[in-house]
């Protein structure tokens, strides 16, 4: 009894402290929890500046972030491209150019697409062309159709495209001047000059001047011409915007010029045009053998006979303009004329072309031909004694002298259009005037400029020119 009362009495007292023990730690934790509660209230509590305070200056330490530098991967080299150059030789094909980079199929399907744009029977040999590659891949092919246009083949990818485009050139625009000794042909390669020039100056002034019978030692030319390049390479000639011949103290003028929705055309200062119904002859450049009787001894017939024509001597081959628009009366062979065109034109006027080699292609009877227009190629067929063009005009049915013929001028610049033209050529004009002044300078000049410029910036431009042909 005693052990159980005693077991009893320490159970309560040790449960007494216990609970005693207990009491204390939870008044601890309402005391720390009270405080806690407290100091969060004083913390925010309404009014309390709670902004971030600025360190004084003497605390700041600056720090500047590490740069980095991202790493990029490795630019890829650049593909080796190679352009091979060279000309269509004879007897070949499309096949054979490109044979080594286009299947037959894909060659088929080219030729086929061809026929829409540029058909490849069309390709002619002596005409220049390159190939293109990429790293050793075929990237295109460019033809030059003509000195304008060119055919493109590319491939992209799977892609194969085919296109005509325009040629690009570099223009610069030059004032060049010469004096005639015994041609223009001479004249003009004496000054450094290519005798295309010679050829586009007749062209212009063929109405007014026959650069056979009329030239004299003496006169004088000046042009303003454009010269295209190349990758830097001279490429020939574009235009000829001003150009001035003096033939015997008689001085011609003409600027190129496009009168509406007319064709480009060449007008004086009036804006008279310079084109007339008929070229003064039908061949460029030759020498006349007979010109022009009633009374001549026929050199094969050995008897005198009227003739009623000009005999223009030339190499075989040359060719032989029409001199005006009409139409193809007669063409065929005769024994004594050979091959000929006779081509019947307005107002009772007709031009007769006897001895040809031979015609040019698509000539035919009742064929419309246009003035300048080749018809045929100089030649000694029939009684001809040598190659020669015997040439003849008619006018109801009678003979006349075609170098004594004053043929009417085609249409002058319509009204409308008049001032237009004089502010577009007449700078023209007086940069030719100017230049006559210093025959030894050579004007070089972009044309984009050219066109904006006043008489007085235009005589300061030759003024500065220092540049001798």
């Amino acid at each position: 009894m005693t052990r159980d009362r005693d077991y009893q009495s320490s159970f309560k007292e040790d449960f007494s402290g216990r609970r005693k023990s207990i009491k204390k730690k939870f008044i601890y934790i309402v005391v720390l929890v009270a405080v806690s509660v407290s100091v969060l209230l004083w913390l925010f509590s309404p009014g309390r500046e709670l902004e971030a305070r600025d360190i004084p200056d003497s605390t700041v330490t600056s720090f500047t972030p590490l740069a980095i530098d991202p790493v990029l991967p490795p630019e890829p080299p650049a593909p080796v491209i190679h352009k091979q150059k060279a000309t269509v030789p004879a007897g070949s094909s499309v096949t054979v150019l490109l044979g080594g980079y286009f299947s037959a199929q894909e060659i088929l399907d080219l030729d086929k697409r061809s026929k829409a744009i540029f058909p490849f029977t069309k390709i002619c040999a002596g005409q220049p062309y390159a190939i293109i590659t990429s790293d050793g891949q075929f990237s295109s092919f460019i033809y030059e159709i003509n000195d304008t246009e060119q055919l493109v083949i590319s491939r992209h990818s799977d892609q194969i495209t085919l296109e005509k485009q325009p040629i690009v050139y570099e223009v610069e625009t030059e004032l060049v001047s010469g004096v005639i000794v015994s041609s223009l042909f001479d004249a003009v390669v004496g000054i450094g000059e290519d005798t295309s020039l010679a050829i586009m100056i007749a062209d212009i002034f063929q109405w007014d001047v026959d650069f056979i019978l009329d030239i004299r030692s003496g006169d004088t030319f000046r042009v303003l011409v454009e010269k295209r390049f190349r990758e830097g390479q001279p490429a020939g000639y574009g235009h000829i915007l001003a150009a001035e011949f003096i033939n015997q103290g008689q001085v011609y003028r003409a600027a190129r010029f496009q009168d509406g929705d007319r064709s480009v055309s060449y007008y004086d200062e009036n804006g008279d045009n310079v084109r007339k119904a008929f070229l003064k002859a039908p061949v460029s450049f030759s020498r006349i053998s007979s010109g022009f009787t009633m009374r001549r001894f026929h050199p094969i017939s050995k008897t005198w006979k009227a003739h009623p024509a000009i005999d223009y001597v030339a190499p075989v081959g040359t060719p032989i303009k029409t001199v005006g628009d009409g139409t193809i009366s007669r063409i065929g062979f005769t024994q004594y004329n050979g091959n000929f065109v006779e081509i019947r034109h307005s107002n009772g006027y007709r031009s007769i072309y006897l001895h040809m080699k031979g015609f040019a292609r698509g000539m035919k009877l009742n064929k419309r031909v246009s003035q300048g227009q080749v018809i045929g190629y100089l030649g000694g067929t029939g009684m001809a004694t040598g190659p020669h063009l015997c040439f003849r005009m008619k006018k109801d049915g009678e003979p006349v002298n075609p170098t004594r013929l004053r043929a009417p001028a085609a249409k002058s610049i319509n009204p409308e259009h008049l001032e237009s033209f004089k502010q577009t050529v007449l700078p023209l004009f007086a940069l030719l005037e100017q230049h006559a002044a210093a025959p030894e300078q050579v004007a070089r000049l972009e044309k984009s400029k050219l066109q904006d410029m006043t008489n007085s910036q235009i005589a300061a431009t030759v003024a500065d020119t220092t540049q001798v042909k």
